[in-house]
């Protein structure tokens, strides 16, 4: 049987054509990527989705919980103290909440991604993490401004990043 019947039996999708630009190439292959690992979970029966198919440990139940920390520290500016306990997800979570947590974040990281016009340039984080810890809409607004105002002047100031530590009900 040929490669391909094999590959198109199982459903799996081929790697993104390239884009025109680095930013296309990147956002191509990280939505190939995470499209591919959430298809793996959605829909995998339990137990089978907590079984660890690996030595170590890991399942893919607990995989794709430990790559909504790592979205979520890369683009979010979330800080996890503790990566050991990402790769568990919480007895209590199933399946679909886990994968729809990830999808969420997912979401979140691509609208960080979107506002990025040098791949080379940090990650403009601190900058979302100011705007969305705000509690009243009047604040928010006023956050947006200013962020606004201070990309535009090329200004930078540290900002409170968020400290994220999975906790037995979160991991």
């Amino acid at each position: 049987m040929s490669r391909t019947t094999r590959r198109n039996r199982r459903g799996d999708t081929p790697p993104p054509r390239t884009g025109s630009s680095e930013t296309e190439v990147l956002r191509g292959f990280l939505d190939y990527l995470r499209t591919s690992i959430a298809a793996k979970v959605d829909g995998a029966p339990e137990p089978q989705v907590r079984t660890a198919a690996v030595p170590s440990g890991t399942n893919l139940l607990g995989l794709l919980n430990h790559l909504t920390f790592v979205e979520r520290s890369i683009f979010l500016g979330d800080d996890v103290t503790d990566w050991q306990a990402t790769f568990q997800a919480a007895p209590a979570d199933s399946a679909a909440e886990v994968v729809a947590r990830y999808r969420e974040t997912v979401e979140r990281a691509n609208d960080v991604l979107d506002g990025c016009t040098d791949l080379g340039a940090p990650v403009p984080r601190k900058h979302v993490l100011a705007i969305e810890g705000a509690k009243k809409p009047e604040t928010r607004i006023q956050r947006i401004e200013k962020a606004l105002a201070m990309l535009r002047d090329g200004e930078e100031r540290p900002a409170a990043r968020a400290k994220t530590r999975p906790t037995r009900d979160e991991s």
